[in-house]
């Protein structure tokens, strides 16, 4: 995924842009990014926009 995504590091406790970032569709067809933290390299996920253009 070519986009900056910025997510929430529970971790770290504040808004980060994610590393690694992959696109992912959740269960009801839902887009999704799951990546991880540039600093800490938690986990982190973040529920994306589902207008298509």
């Amino acid at each position: 995924m070519d986009e900056k995504v910025i997510g929430y590091c529970v971790k770290c406790k504040t808004k980060r842009e994610m590393k690694d970032v992959e696109k992912v569709e959740i269960k009801p067809g839902r887009p999704a990014a799951k990546g991880k933290c540039p600093v800490c390299s938690t986990g982190m996920y973040r529920i994306l926009s589902s207008k298509k253009k």
